[in-house]
């Protein structure tokens, strides 16, 4: 049986998107355990942003855990003989898309909050500027919160999980007022897919492009460091 306390685990990639709903959650009441991945991705400097963000934000814990995607490739994020490819408006789903990945990063946050006796998770996905990735809906979403429903021990047991989605609908320039409202301070996020060991955007991906617009949309300066 859950105990009074709030509790919630929050998928953390040290990004934009991630870091707005660790404040959110955080601004909620609840209890935020941050968990983000090291999963064969080519920039590692997105852990150390997320590690910034959750000491900000005073997560009770954050962990990283270790697998590895790479060992399935099949996108420019993790395929050492894929290029991350320089933004292009296509109705096609991106080679930036790790195929499953969602899916496997909300299944560990699910096990880590059955251990935790939470039944809260949040999720910074974004179904309006993004890159078109098949999960990143909302109609995705509905679907693993019945399969965790039907999965766990807490759930069987009359305890609901609930899978949060904040910034689902909202644009990228309302995600970062909305963040900066909270306290976010995106000079420490990290967005691009192929940012330099010391966080520097290329600022040619997807990632970077949308990231951009955001700030110029939100009428803000773009506190992102970028290579060139």
């Amino acid at each position: 049986m859950s105990n009074s306390v709030k509790k919630a685990v929050v998928l953390l990639s040290g990004g934009l998107d991630s870091s707005t709903v660790l404040a959110i959650a955080q601004s909620q009441g609840y209890q935020c355990y941050a968990l983000s991945f090291d999963y064969g991705q080519k920039q590692k400097s997105e852990l150390a942003s997320a590690a910034l963000v959750a000491a900000q934000f005073k997560a009770i814990e954050h962990r990283v855990m270790n697998i590895s995607l790479a060992d399935i490739g099949g996108s420019a994020l993790t395929d050492a003989n894929i290029d991350v490819p320089d933004f292009v408006e296509s109705d096609e789903i991106p080679i930036t898309y790790v195929p499953a990945r969602n899916t496997i990063f909300l299944s560990y946050a699910l096990a880590w909050a059955e251990v935790l006796d939470c039944q809260n998770i949040f999720i910074g996905i974004n179904a309006l500027d993004y890159s078109g990735y098949p999960d990143c809906r909302q109609a995705y979403i509905d679907a693993f919160e019945v399969m965790a429903n039907l999965a766990t021990k807490q759930s069987v047991e009359g305890q609901k999980i609930s899978i949060h989605t904040p910034l689902i609908q909202l644009n990228k320039a309302q995600i970062i007022q909305l963040g900066l409202s909270l306290g976010v301070d995106y000079k420490h996020t990290t967005s691009c897919y192929q940012a330099n060991d010391k966080g520097e955007a290329c600022g040619v991906c997807d990632a970077c492009e949308y990231r951009k617009l955001g700030f110029l949309n939100a009428k803000i300066s773009d506190p992102t460091r970028y290579q060139h």
